[in-house]
């Protein structure tokens, strides 16, 4: 089996050559122009970034893609979707005011903002897939019924995955909120009361009014409440929140192989994927902060596999420097990613290999 093309360019830069220049140059080589008809409507999905975070991708890389659909004849918008937690982005409105208030707009982007999903998260698309966990998944209409995707990926940690990447961003970030609740159903968070300190920040975040805390009392999980999303375990600060997972974590990340699988499967020949390996925080972009960055920047990817560019970002990323005064403590360690996250990572790519979503074995072909 020959290895997938990931192209690569560092963050080396100078007069009149800068990082979107380096990005336009990436779409250019990957000849993705080509794929685009005249009219396509053609989604660039990414991130707006929650309210107070600013470790999100940038608006102009935005504005880039944007500008290079539109000279292929395409017709671009740009989608995110409703998120399952509380918090700024998860119902239309919200959204669209936290995007705005980002940097996100017409004017910034050259192109429409659309909330995926609906102004509820209600309106999506019962996509068929053969999965181990699934036979059916749910994916917002905006991106099922666009021709043709541009997938900009800002690289992270996660919690849940070890890292926050193309296949995340599409599992996830192309779901509706009761899919989204579905790939999540395997984790059941639990409280460490000699760790509590009784702040509440768990019982302000919880989608799912599943913590039981008043002032002053440690608070305690309703499992029969719970939905797993597993978002009370960042909110809090004092590590007394820890995951138990009902069966191996690698369920989670197999069945957001299986919804990245449904989101692509109108979309054959027609995708092309993004990573930034930049401003890395060892948190997803979902939180309304950022930790600093774990690694040092590493550089822009893009491909056209999805499992291949993951495969890639993690091997730059755990290859990279490791950063004093981040929340990686092993600064030695061979695998960063597990280190600041306690996750092991492999599932996501192991599942989307096996679905034909790509392959993990890769080449790099650096662009300057």
């Amino acid at each position: 089996m020959n290895p997938s093309t990931v192209y690569f360019t560092n963050l080396r830069t100078q007069i009149g050559y800068g990082l979107l220049d380096k990005t336009r140059k990436l779409f250019e080589v990957s000849g993705f122009a080509g794929k685009i008809a005249r009219g396509d409507k053609v989604v660039v999905k990414l991130h707006f970034g929650e309210a107070g975070n600013v470790a999100f991708l940038a608006p102009p890389f935005a504005r880039v893609a944007v500008e290079e659909i539109r000279k292929a004849g395409g017709k671009p918008f740009i989608l995110d979707t409703n998120t399952l937690y509380k918090g700024s982005r998860s119902n239309a409105v919200d959204h669209l005011e936290t995007a705005l208030l980002n940097g996100f707009s017409f004017a910034t982007v050259g192109a429409p903002l659309i909330i995926g999903d609906g102004l509820t998260g209600r309106d999506y698309v019962r996509e068929q897939v053969k999965g181990k966990h699934f036979s059916h998944v749910k994916i917002a209409s905006a991106f099922h019924y666009a021709d043709a995707v541009v997938n900009l990926t800002h690289f992270t940690g996660h919690e849940l995955f070890g890292f926050g990447g193309v296949l995340k961003g599409l599992g996830m970030g192309c779901a509706a909120p009761s899919g989204k609740q579905e790939m999540h159903s395997d984790v059941l968070p639990s409280v460490k009361e000699a760790k509590c300190t009784m702040c509440g920040r768990c019982f302000e975040w919880c989608p799912a009014d599943a913590v039981q805390w008043e002032p002053g009392t440690k608070a305690f999980i309703l499992k029969e409440k719970c939905i797993g999303c597993g978002e009370c375990r960042v909110a809090c600060n004092y590590g007394a929140i820890a995951v138990q997972w009902q069966t191996d974590p690698a369920i989670t990340q197999e069945k957001t192989a299986e919804y990245a699988a449904g989101a692509l499967k109108t979309k054959k020949g027609k995708g092309l994927f993004f990573s930034f390996l930049l401003n890395m925080s060892p948190d997803c972009d979902c939180y309304g902060f950022n930790d600093p960055p774990f690694a040092a920047d590493a550089g822009i990817l893009v491909s056209a596999d999805p499992v291949a560019i993951d495969q890639a970002g993690v091997d730059l990323v755990n290859g990279a420097q490791a950063l004093e005064g981040s929340k990686l403590k092993d600064l030695g360690a061979k695998d960063k990613l597990f280190a600041v996250t306690g996750v092991h990572w492999e599932p996501i790519l192991a599942h989307a290999e096996e679905l034909g979503l790509g392959r993990r074995k890769y080449e790099i072909v650096e662009v300057p």
